[in-house]
């Protein structure tokens, strides 16, 4: 599969698509700040109050213009944090996982962050999800375990693991 990383002005021309692959990555288990079974008015509504600017990038994984994945990078802009970045909502659907397209998005944030003089990047994803494979072998550093941070479809609670990577600074 030809895979396309591009980044987005406006979710407008994608909201749907990136709805449904918000949907199939929530009711699979995934933990982005929903609870499953999550309702596709939801996932658009999330969509749609998503303010892309300076500081907020969207990158798009396509596939013959069909979403295969998506990635956020959210760049601090407090007085003292303007060396750092967050990635966010990095998703990858199942039928195309495993195929390098989390990696090609997670490559494409951090040149990003770089290019803004971002140092330093940080995460968060469930404990014991997939994704902290893909972190752990992308050169993140495994931070700590919060235990209880968020609610599972279940009600029951899960921890998030922190990660951080230090990006060259151009000396």
């Amino acid at each position: 599969m030809s895979v396309e990383i591009s980044k987005l002005e406006s979710v407008g021309r994608y909201i749907g698509q990136l709805a449904k692959l918000m949907v199939d990555t929530v009711d699979g288990g995934a933990s982005i700040g929903f609870i499953a079974p999550m309702e596709k008015q939801e996932a658009e509504a999330y969509w749609q109050s998503l303010q892309l600017s300076e500081h907020t990038h969207v990158w798009v994984a396509l596939a013959d213009d069909n979403v295969m994945g998506t990635i956020q990078l959210h760049l601090v802009d407090k007085a003292n944090g303007r060396h750092r970045a967050e990635i966010a909502k990095l998703m990858v659907a199942n039928k195309a996982r495993r195929q390098g397209i989390g990696r090609k998005l997670l490559a494409v944030a951090e040149k990003t962050a770089m290019e803004h003089n971002r140092t330093l990047l940080i995460l968060d994803t469930e404990e014991g999800a997939p994704s902290n494979v893909l972190y752990k072998t992308s050169g993140y550093t495994f931070a700590g375990t919060i235990p209880q941070f968020a609610q599972n479809p279940y009600g029951g609670l899960r921890g998030t693991n922190l990660y951080y990577k230090h990006l060259p600074n151009g000396d």
